[in-house]
């Protein structure tokens, strides 16, 4: 299976670039299709707040500053595509079949960003969002979850600096649960085009289910030759010593499963989900 179609959600211009260069280094890749989309705010989605006391005069001043503020922001997102495709040469049309080059398009709906990058992500091979922590896109988490936990794809967070190359050394971060087989199925044609692969495992954060060794054996019979590294917390964080292993092996690329724990759990008591997202470098590409 190869990957055709890239959506990207764009909610702003300070991680944009760094995403939309993301997505098409791994375009260029693939000869695939890259969908920017921005998701405009409804200035109607104010008007609940009439019942908070506001007067109609009130509403209606918020409805008109929120429209406002939506058609700057997307007035800016459009202007930073359109400067990124041309001053990177790319060719902006609709995605058609049999294409041999990484192709892009823009296009800007209005909603609930959560739902509707939902829905366009169950379309798309791989989506890719700017990392939540970047300035004010940080609200791209939002994107994030309505990928991971309503969509079915898999999902690649966008390091803030773009790596020169993504995809030639794979690293699989395995516990043996089902998220982390998810992310397995979504790499296999990543791994199957690798210079290298490795599975990165450690007793504190296998759970009950195949192990490594196991999961070697699995992607031999893809054609794919894995190896098995094994390591350790790093000031008792898993998911630092994780992060230590990808980046002592060059990994360009690193696949995992999300919140293998509540969400609700990793977000008060921490967790290597959690971790990953908030202190990775690298593209991490993560799949429930």
């Amino acid at each position: 299976m190869a990957i055709r179609k890239l959506l990207l959600p764009l909610t702003g211009t300070a991680a944009g670039e760094a995403a939309l260069t993301t997505a098409l280094t791994i375009a260029r890749r693939w000869n695939a299709h890259v969908t920017a989309l921005h998701v405009r705010v409804d200035s109607r989605d104010v008007a609940p707040l009439a019942g908070e006391g506001l007067s109609g005069a009130m509403i209606e001043e918020m409805m008109a500053a929120t429209e406002k503020e939506s058609n700057d922001r997307a007035h800016a997102v459009r202007s930073m595509f359109e400067r990124f495709v041309a001053r990177h040469d790319v060719v902006v049309q609709e995605a058609h079949p049999g294409s041999d080059r990484a192709t892009a398009s823009f296009a800007a709906v209005t909603g609930r960003e959560e739902d509707i990058v939902a829905q366009q992500a169950r379309l798309a091979d791989l989506t890719v969002v700017p990392h939540p922590d970047s300035g004010e896109d940080v609200s791209s988490s939002d994107a994030l979850h309505a990928v991971l936990f309503d969509s079915g794809r898999p999902v690649l967070i966008s390091p803030q600096v773009t790596p020169p190359t993504i995809g030639t050394r794979v690293c699989i971060a395995w516990n043996g649960t089902a998220e982390s087989a998810s992310s397995v199925l979504a790499a296999l044609p990543w791994l199957e085009r690798a210079a290298g692969v490795a599975i990165l495992s450690a007793e504190g954060y296998q759970r009950r289910g195949p192990g490594a060794p196991d999961l070697a054996s699995y992607l031999a019979l893809h054609g794919v030759h894995a190896e098995i590294i094994t390591f350790r917390s790093v000031g008792g964080s898993v998911g630092a010593g994780l992060l230590a292993a990808a980046a002592d092996y060059g990994c360009d690329l690193l696949s995992m499963g999300a919140y293998s724990h509540s969400r609700l759990r990793q977000l008060i008591l921490g967790g290597v989900t959690r971790h990953v997202l908030e202190h990775a470098t690298l593209p991490v590409m993560m799949n429930r």
